[in-house]
C-alpha cells in the first residue's frame, strides 16, 4: 500500500484525498443516527451526492439538509464543508508540519500553486496564517449573524444556524440548515445578506491575496504614510489585479441584474428601491460560486440568468474557496485580447509583463474547462430530455463552477443526471489543471521543434 502511494503524484493524491473523505462522510451521513426521526426515505445515492456538494463546496442538493439531518448529521455535514472549503491540501501540509514531517518538492508545488502562492518560503507560517484568518473570519462573522437569528430561532438554534451559516457562506458552499426556501425569507435583511455577502467575498478573494492586503493595512496603520494609493500600489500584481476585477464584476452585475429584474413581480419588482439594490448585490455575490439564493432564479428572466450563466464560470480569485476558470484567468483573457488589439508583443498590467508560461497555463485551464463544460451539458441534454435545456444549462454551469444554484430541478434528475453532476462537481473542486496533472505520471523531456505559421482568420 505504501508503495502505491509513494508512485502516485502529488495531483493525484490530493483526488485521492477528496474521495477517500467523500466515501467516510457519505458512508456515515447514510447511518440513521445522524438522521431525524421524521426524515424522509433516502438512498446512499442521495447521501453521496449530498457529501460531493459539501466537499467540493458546490450547494446543489437532492433533498433540504434539515429536514433530514440531525443536529449531529449538520455538525458532520458543516465539518465537511469546512474540509472542503479549505482544501485538503492545506489540511494535509497543515498535519505534515505540525508533526514535523517534511513534504517532497512535488508535493510543495501543488501546495503552493493551491494556494497561490508565488514561493514555497515560509510556507508553514503562511498556513497557520490561513487558518487563523478562516476561524476570525467565520466566529466574526457568526456573532453578527447572531444578532439577528438568536432572537429569531432561541439561543442554541440561534448559535449553531449562525455558525453553519458562516462557515458554509465562507467556504462558498451555499449550504444551509434553513429549509428548503434557501434565503429567500431573508430576502430585505441587510444584516444576514451584507454579512453572507461578505464572507462569500472573502473566501473568494484567495487567502493569499487576504493576507497581502492584511500586510499592507498593517504597515499603513504604523507608518501612516499620507496617502493610501502608495500603499495600495504594494500591494501584489495579482492582488491588485484580483481586486480590481473583483470591483467590477460586482458593480457591473449588480447594475445589470437590478436593470432586467427591476420590474420583474417574482424577483424583485415588488420591493422597494434600496431591497432591489441588496438583492440585486447579494445575487451578483452569491453567484461567485456560493450557491445561496435570495430569489426563485427559475422566476428570474432568462437574460439575467444567462448573466449568473457567465459569472458561475468567471467564479473567485485563485488559491480560495470559490471555483470557476477564476477571476485571475478571466482577467488574463481581457488582457490577451487588449495586447493583439494593441499590437503588443506582451500582455502587461500594471507596468509588469505577464509570462508566457501563464498565458499558456491560462488558456490551457480555459480549454479544459470548456471542454468538460461542453461534454457535461451534452450528457445531461441525453440523460434528462424531459427537462429544460436551459435549466441544464443552468445546472451544468452551477456544478462545474462549484457554485450550487439551481432551477429547482436538482431533485428531478434521474441515477445517469445525477452521476453526471456529481463528476462535474469533483472535477470543478480539485481544478482543472490538478486533473491534467494527475493524468501525467512523468514529466517529458522538452523538444524544440522548428516553427509553423497558421492562419487564424
Amino acid at each position: 500500500m505504501r508503495s502505491f502511494f509513494n508512485h502516485l503524484t502529488a495531483a493525484q493524491k490530493l483526488c485521492l484525498s477528496f474521495i477517500i473523505v467523500i466515501i467516510l462522510g457519505s458512508s456515515l451521513l447514510s447511518l440513521p443516527i445522524f438522521h431525524l426521526p421524521s426524515a424522509p426515505q433516502t438512498s446512499y445515492l442521495d447521501h453521496l451526492f449530498t457529501v460531493i456538494s459539501m466537499v467540493c463546496v458546490t450547494g446543489l442538493s437532492v433533498f433540504p439538509i434539515s429536514e433530514v439531518y440531525n443536529h449531529a448529521g449538520l455538525t458532520l455535514s458543516m465539518l465537511l464543508i469546512q474540509i472542503g472549503g479549505l482544501g485538503l491540501v492545506t489540511l494535509i501540509a497543515f498535519s505534515y508540519y505540525t508533526l514535523r514531517r517534511k513534504l517532497s518538492l512535488s508535493d510543495l508545488g501543488v501546495l503552493q500553486n493551491s494556494l497561490s502562492r508565488e514561493s514555497s518560503r515560509h510556507l508553514n507560517r503562511f498556513l497557520f496564517s490561513v487558518y487563523k484568518f478562516t476561524f476570525f473570519v467565520e466566529i466574526a462573522c457568526a456573532c453578527l449573524l447572531m444578532i439577528d437569528f438568536i432572537p429569531r430561532f432561541g439561543l442554541a438554534s440561534g448559535i449553531f444556524n449562525s455558525l453553519f451559516l458562516a462557515v458554509s457562506a465562507f467556504c462558498n458552499a451555499g449550504f444551509d440548515n434553513l429549509g428548503s426556501s434557501s434565503l429567500i425569507s431573508f430576502q430585505t435583511n441587510p444584516i444576514v445578506n451584507l454579512t453572507i455577502a461578505f464572507l462569500i467575498i472573502a473566501g473568494g478573494l484567495g487567502f493569499a491575496n487576504w493576507i497581502d492586503i492584511v500586510h499592507r493595512l498593517k504597515d499603513y496603520v504604523k507608518n501612516k504614510p499620507k496617502n493610501l494609493s502608495l500603499v495600495l500600489r504594494k500591494l501584489k500584481i495579482q492582488t491588485r489585479l484580483v481586486l480590481l476585477a473583483t470591483a467590477i464584476l460586482l458593480t457591473g452585475g449588480t447594475i445589470i441584474t437590478w436593470l432586467i429584474e427591476r420590474h420583474n413581480p417574482n424577483t424583485i419588482g415588488n420591493l422597494h428601491l434600496f431591497q432591489q439594490g441588496l438583492v440585486s448585490f447579494f445575487q451578483t455575490v452569491t453567484m461567485r460560486t456560493a450557491g445561496f439564493a435570495t430569489i426563485d432564479y427559475s422566476q428570474a428572466h432568462s437574460a439575467t440568468n444567462f448573466i449568473f450563466i457567465i459569472q458561475m464560470i468567471i467564479g473567485g480569485a485563485p488559491g480560495g474557496t470559490a471555483g470557476g476558470i477564476k477571476l485571475a484567468c478571466a482577467a488574463l483573457i481581457v488582457l490577451l485580447f487588449r495586447s493583439e488589439f494593441r499590437g503588443d508583443k506582451q500582455v502587461t498590467f500594471a507596468n509588469r509583463s505577464i509570462p508566457k508560461s501563464i498565458i499558456r497555463q491560462m488558456l490551457t485551464i480555459l480549454v479544459f474547462f470548456f471542454t468538460v463544460f461542453i461534454m457535461g451539458y451534452f450528457f445531461l441534454l441525453l440523460a434528462e430530455p424531459e427537462l429544460s435545456p436551459f435549466a441544464l444549462l443552468f445546472e451544468t454551469a452551477s456544478a462545474l463552477a462549484t457554485v450550487g444554484v439551481s432551477m429547482n430541478i436538482t431533485p428531478q434528475l434521474s441515477f445517469f443526471g445525477r452521476v453526471i453532476i456529481m463528476l462535474l462537481m469533483f472535477i470543478g473542486r480539485v481544478g482543472p489543471l490538478t486533473v491534467l496533472l494527475s493524468l501525467s505520471q512523468k514529466q517529458k523531456t522538452p523538444i524544440t521543434y522548428p516553427k509553423a505559421d497558421i492562419t487564424l482568420g
